[in-house]
């Protein structure tokens, strides 16, 4: 896998051979609640040797398998660029929410942002498998009225298009967050904390729509160390896939 062993095939368009070893992953937003979420099922999973965290400031966290490597500026690499080479996977859960912003100025934190990373991590890291946190709702078409599920869906598109060796658009709905895993936001931490309990009829109600936040990194896990037969994954296929992990 890249520089530790098999990768999924590049022209498969799905991703392909089960990885026969370990891989090394770089974790973009760590600090926010899926990536949180993301970053502890690495530090638990045997298949994930190495992490590199890629933040603004330390994610707070110790671990053997745990590398860090703070970024002042998310839209130019060259600092750390060297740094970045050499990984096997990315897990991508940096995003902002849409909510008073203008299309110009959501579109430089989603689309620019996100591009940037990953043009980098293509040229330093092409045998990588790249995988994004997008969302339930997203346009693929880039025509709908939605303005941010436009954004999202030329993100999806145009990281798609790049020459990785997999890429996996995840597209999570309800993310319920895991045992130690907080929301920056004091007023979501408290509807969590009241409608967690609930998660599990939820999941029986409504399996197309929740998910947890430690579905979506055994999810990306498996994808970048099995590969997956979509490219785009809805709630389902996150769900179906970290039950496979």
């Amino acid at each position: 896998m890249g520089a530790s062993g098999a990768r999924p095939s590049a022209d498969s368009g799905s991703g392909g051979v089960v990885a026969s070893s370990p891989f090394r992953a770089i974790v973009f937003g760590a600090t926010g609640m899926i990536g949180q979420g993301v970053l502890n099922e690495c530090l638990r999973d045997p298949r994930v040797e190495e992490i590199l965290v890629v933040g603004r400031s330390a994610c707070g966290v110790e671990h053997e398998k745990l590398r860090e490597v703070l970024c002042s500026d998310f839209f130019d690499y060259r600092a750390i660029e060297e740094r970045l080479a050499g990984y096997d996977a990315c897990f991508f859960c940096l995003g902002v929410s849409s909510a008073g912003m203008s299309e110009a100025e959501y579109r430089r934190l989603t689309y620019d942002l996100t591009m940037r990373a990953a043009e980098t991590l293509v040229r330093v890291s092409p045998e990588m498998t790249f995988c994004y946190v997008s969302g339930a709702g997203t346009d693929g078409t880039e025509k709908g009225r939605s303005m941010w599920a436009r954004v999202k869906g030329k993100t999806e598109n145009d990281l798609l298009a790049l020459p990785f060796a997999a890429s996996f658009m995840f597209r999570p709905g309800y993310v319920q967050p895991g045992p130690g895993v907080r929301s920056k936001t004091a007023l979501y931490r408290i509807a969590y904390g009241a409608l967690g309990p609930l998660y599990p009829v939820w999941r029986r109600l409504l399996p197309g729509i929740v998910t947890t936040s430690a579905n979506v990194g055994r999810a990306m896990i498996a994808a970048a160390s099995g590969g997956y037969e979509k490219r785009i994954l809805e709630v389902r296929d996150i769900n179906a896939l970290a039950e496979r992990a």
